[in-house]
């Protein structure tokens, strides 16, 4: 399957995974959860950093995104683990799973199977089995989608997200033209450019996924900030002329007042120094279908992008040069 025939199909994935999400089942925690850790890298963990930032608002306790081979000390009978690895063989993942079980965590698995399928199996783990098969920066849909479900299932947030998924189906199936001018427009725009993503507080997730897929589907170099932070020191940085520059804005009606008058003069100063300065304004009502519009858009300006660079958006290979040589280490 194609990266082009994976993008399309993101709409369906998400209706597929909330009929998931609704069937799982999870053992209550046996003591009460202070705290949340999401562990996963990659395709498979950007959906923890994703559903922390659409959640921080009325998640009753702390989620810490954990993307290494260990875990923080403060992981213990009082925390949430939510292991989420496509494959169920990140190498990162899997020693996380073991140390967190060690310190007797409550443990959410989320996976398509692999090492940690048969592990959370044995150790009678709570676990969502979603489909396999595909890369899995491709199946963020199923993935993400499990993690509100998750939070949900232990009382830390209320059920808003369900219904703000499925209008979030709704807008991607009626915007589906509109997504893909738009993405051909922003491809030519980045064509040649090395893109700075620039992003608010509320869509950092959604640009390191961005970033994320310019990397491994269009085949690029990028880098990304987040705004007011950025004002504070990247701003300063714009000294020099470079027209391979590309400046891009993840934007939303909704924004805070101050950090758009930010932007408005952040764009100022890049204009002076790079090629191009492109907004891409979210749709949508709730946090989650912006956050998911701008995910499909983007998805579609990187697989685009692959394109016009002449290169194949699924393959990976240096990437699995690596896992080769790790097994030998």
């Amino acid at each position: 399957m194609t990266m082009t025939e994976l993008i399309a199909g993101f709409p369906k994935q998400l209706k597929e995974a909330i009929e998931i999400g609704k069937k799982a089942t999870f053992t209550a925690a046996p003591n009460t959860i202070e705290n949340v850790l999401i562990s996963g890298l990659g395709g498979s963990g950007i959906g923890g950093t994703i559903v922390a930032d659409l959640t921080v608002a009325n998640c009753k306790v702390p989620i810490t995104i954990n993307k290494e081979y260990f875990i923080p000390a403060f992981v213990g009978p009082n925390t949430l683990v939510i292991i989420s690895s496509y494959s169920g063989n990140t190498e990162e993942t899997v020693q996380a799973l073991g140390l967190a079980y060690s310190k007797g965590a409550k443990i959410v698995c989320v996976t398509s199977g692999g090492k940690i399928e048969v592990f959370a199996r044995e150790k009678g783990l709570d676990l969502v089995v979603i489909p396999g098969g595909m890369p899995p920066r491709a199946c963020l849909g199923y993935s993400s989608t499990q993690l509100f479900y998750v939070l949900k299932a232990f009382g830390l947030i209320n059920n808003d997200f369900e219904a703000q998924l499925e209008k979030s189906v709704s807008l991607l199936e009626s915007k589906t033209a509109e997504i893909k001018v738009e993405a051909a427009v922003i491809a030519n725009k980045l064509s040649g450019k090395l893109p700075v993503l620039y992003a608010t507080p509320g869509l950092e997730g959604v640009a390191v996924r961005f970033r994320q897929q310019l990397n491994e589907n269009s085949k690029i170099l990028c880098w990304h900030h987040v705004i007011p932070e950025m004002n504070h020191n990247e701003l300063v940085g714009w000294r020099d002329k470079n027209e391979d520059l590309a400046v891009v804005f993840l934007r939303h009606k909704n924004e805070y007042f101050r950090n758009t008058h930010r932007i408005e003069y952040s764009r100022e100063v890049a204009s002076k120094y790079a090629s191009a300065i492109i907004d891409i304004w979210a749709e949508g009502d709730s946090d989650i279908e912006k956050a998911f519009y701008l995910v499909h858009l983007t998805d579609y300006v990187t697989d685009m992008l692959a394109g016009l660079r002449q290169h194949d958006a699924v393959e990976v290979n240096i990437i699995t040069g690596l896992k080769n040589m790790l097994e030998e280490v």
